[in-house]
């Protein structure tokens, strides 16, 4: 058994960001092992982008194509993917961690007698094996799981990355062949029935594109003290967000939430204000350039990621630094 197999998401005749991303994962793990990385994606009528995929720096990619896999079911991918991983015999099998894979993927590992090892933020190489990083406790704590390294006749490790662990941006490019795969399907086997997919509503407004951003979570305590961080936020010129608490409760639209149930950002400035810093919500900021954060409990994770850190009252230093920022700027 040898290589790296990284198994991709698409909708509508295009890549989920997240696949990228765990195909950067793919091309550092492929790379830290000297082993050869394979990428792959499923479905019927895959030409335009398997053309896309065939850009990017790995040795070979498979379309698996076969009409039963038009249209998504857990059934399907179980047992087309299954057939690839036995044709392949990859060291590991990496997969963003979507709603998707966690519907197909602890199936898939279990054929093979193996778990799979979900969400993970990180990973290094330590001799012959790898370790692989879990947060635990809401981001509080790093776990570390080490994985031996496979043996002759060994089953895969199967592996996801959590959204924003990896960046897409750090994908090398390159040029690789794209072969089609065609698994043996019986639709009999499909017990699975496909379902319309979820339509999230239209949004008003695009965290996405914003260059400031001011972010507000549970440590506001009340609606009533939103008011406080908005005029923050229009003193810089930023956009206001929140955490999933803060929309949870009804005090600001689900549109205005970061994290990974939420919009993902990368703005220039983005001021985290009462946010404990759970892994969820990491994950849809961690792209920022620079990050402040404002909290109370100086053991807040949120301080791990930020290059500013000021503990203190939120109710103190927000009012303080909005009319610092109002004399700056001649306001």
């Amino acid at each position: 058994m040898s290589g790296v197999l990284v198994l991709l998401e698409h909708r509508g005749g295009a890549y989920n960001r997240m696949s990228w991303e765990a195909l950067a994962a793919g091309q550092e793990m492929a790379k830290a092992a000297g082993q050869p990385l394979t990428a792959a994606i499923a479905g019927h009528e895959l030409e335009p982008l398997g053309s896309e995929l065939a850009g990017k720096k790995l040795d070979k990619g498979y379309r698996v194509e076969h009409a039963l896999l038009k249209d998504y079911t857990a059934d399907g991918y179980v047992l087309a993917i299954e057939q690839l991983i036995k044709k392949l015999e990859p060291s590991f099998v990496v997969l963003p961690h979507t709603y998707q894979v966690r519907d197909f993927a602890p199936r898939l590992a279990t054929r093979f007698g193996q778990v799979l090892l979900a969400d993970l933020v990180g990973l290094r190489k330590d001799g012959d094996s790898f370790v692989f990083i879990r947060q635990l406790f809401q981001g509080k704590l790093n776990a570390d799981y080490r994985h031996n390294g496979p043996v002759a006749g060994s089953a895969p490790c199967f592996l996801s990355v959590q959204a924003g662990a990896f960046r897409a941006d750090s994908l090398e490019a390159g040029s690789a062949s794209v072969e089609i795969f065609s698994p043996q399907l019986d639709a009999g086997a499909i017990r699975n029935k496909p379902q319309p997919p979820f339509r999230e509503a239209a949004q008003t407004v695009d965290l996405g594109s914003a260059s400031i951003i001011v972010s507000v979570g549970r440590g506001i305590k009340e609606q009533d003290n939103l008011p406080m961080v908005e005029e923050l936020a229009q003193a810089l010129g930023g956009e206001l967000a929140a955490s999933r608490p803060i929309c949870d409760n009804g005090w600001l639209p689900m549109e205005r939430q970061v994290g990974s149930s939420g919009q993902t950002v990368s703005p220039k400035l983005y001021l985290a204000i009462g946010i404990s810093g759970a892994i969820q919500h990491l994950v849809g900021m961690k792209g920022s350039k620079t990050v402040v954060a404002i909290n109370k409990d100086e053991n807040a994770p949120i301080f791990e990621v930020a290059d500013y850190g000021i503990v203190g009252d939120l109710f103190e230093v927000v009012p303080a630094l909005t009319e610092a920022v109002k004399k700056a700027r001649g306001a």
